[in-house]
């Protein structure tokens, strides 16, 4: 009797624990990497990986559907840019907390993911430990980025001034950034044109907005820029 009592008792705890677990939706269009970070967040006792999603369309399938507590978003998607997504949940899905998880540095895209509603940017090339640390805080109702971009953030906001020279690349859009990066990655026009599907006259539209807001002389000046902005550290620029 006793044992029985115990054995279910037991298995109650067992479940209201397996309940407790948060329900993680990852958003990556690379397969190998879904698995990575599922393998590195399955074994946790307070963490499960509700599903998987390659793109934008997907991913906001699997938000209505799976209902997860938390989503992992890479910055580059296929077809599509997790800027965007992010935009996109702050208007349908508020309440649902995102972790960038990027391997691009935080200079690059932190704070327009913040701005967008990120409530974390985690660079795919930190430890594992440093990934759990976030997504744990975050869930607890935190912020995880840098002290860094949050103080920037928060001086921005505030209208203070803090010490930093302005970089070229603050006067950019999200949309100027990514054609930025792509052709600093050395992509023609035309590949720019498929990378994004869009047109190729909206590429040139773009590389002519950014020579004038990066006040750049020609086509060759920009892409020396964009070359040495994506092989250096931004803040140096």
């Amino acid at each position: 009797m006793n044992s029985s009592l115990s054995t279910s008792a037991e298995h109650g705890t067992a479940s209201h624990s397996a309940a407790r677990k948060a329900r993680l939706l990852l958003v990556d269009d690379h397969p190998i990497f879904l698995q990575g970070v599922t393998a590195v967040l399955e074994p946790q006792p307070d963490l499960s990986v509700c599903g998987h999603a390659t793109n934008t369309r997907d991913a906001l399938r699997s938000v209505e559907s799976l209902k997860p507590d938390l989503m992992l978003l890479d910055v580059s998607l296929d077809g599509s840019h997790g800027i965007d997504l992010l935009k996109d949940l702050k208007v349908y899905h508020p309440d649902l907390p995102v972790i960038v998880l990027s391997m691009h540095d935080e200079t690059l895209y932190a704070e327009s993911a913040l701005r967008a509603g990120a409530k974390g940017y985690v660079m795919k090339r930190q430890p594992s430990q440093h990934l759990l640390e976030a997504i744990r805080k975050v869930l607890r109702g935190g912020m995880a980025f840098s002290e860094e971009i949050t103080a920037r953030m928060l001086n921005g906001a505030s209208g203070r001034a803090d010490g930093r020279n302005p970089l070229p690349t603050d006067r950019l859009s999200d949309r100027e950034r990514q054609i930025l990066e792509l052709i600093g990655q050395g992509l023609s026009t035309r590949k720019i044109s498929e990378a994004l599907h869009i047109s190729i006259k909206t590429v040139q539209a773009h590389r002519e907005n950014l020579k004038v807001k990066l006040e750049m002389l020609d086509g060759l000046a920009l892409n020396r820029f964009a070359v040495h902005w994506v092989e250096t550290d931004r803040r140096s620029i």
